[in-house]
């Protein structure tokens, strides 16, 4: 399986790869992981690949995505030709309201309204590590839990843990309405 998470700079996307990447291996899964990002530090293109495996890897970087987490804009023109047909897309309603046509079954959540609500633009990462382990089930929800508490600064740890669980609350209604 191949995914990226994607958006801007300073969204905290390298960060939600590393997490998703610890706790896939905690799982006993073969992890590759990659970034790339422009050189300003906020506002530029940035994204995180992980390549997921139950063997060893024979490619470390992604190339066709089975799914795509898109938290702005920026990030489409980038990522939308990697897609697999069928593949699951998860994008921000208020940063990417609008999608490139194609044969994937697309979900628009509420991300960063969401952490919004919850106190911090700031863990909209965390609400979409929510979104996306509900939805694909590719790792255990309570080991995902625990990377989020591990890997969050100390000061935010109970608004990353509460953007978590609002993720993976948000992808329960998304299914459930759709």
């Amino acid at each position: 399986m191949e995914l990226r998470i994607a958006g801007t700079g300073g969204q905290g996307l390298l960060l939600a790869g590393k997490i998703l990447a610890d706790a896939l291996m905690a799982g006993g899964r073969h992890v590759a992981q990659s970034q790339t990002y422009e050189p300003t530090s906020r506002g530029g293109y940035c994204n995180a690949d992980l390549v997921v495996a139950d063997d060893a890897i024979d490619y470390p970087l992604a190339t066709a995505l089975d799914v795509l987490v898109l938290l702005d804009r920026l990030a489409v023109r980038a990522s939308w030709p990697l897609l697999k047909p069928g593949a699951l897309v998860i994008a921000d309603t208020r940063l990417c309201p609008e999608l490139p046509a194609g044969e994937v079954r697309a979900l628009q959540l509420p991300l960063t309204r969401t952490a919004i609500e919850l106190g911090s633009e700031r863990v909209a990462n965390i609400v979409a590590l929510g979104a996306l382990v509900a939805l694909t089930g590719l790792c255990d929800r309570d080991v995902l839990a625990h990377k989020v508490r591990v890997e969050a600064p100390r000061s935010l740890v109970h608004l990353n843990v509460d953007a978590f669980a609002a993720g993976t609350r948000l992808a329960g209604e998304a299914v459930t309405a759709g």
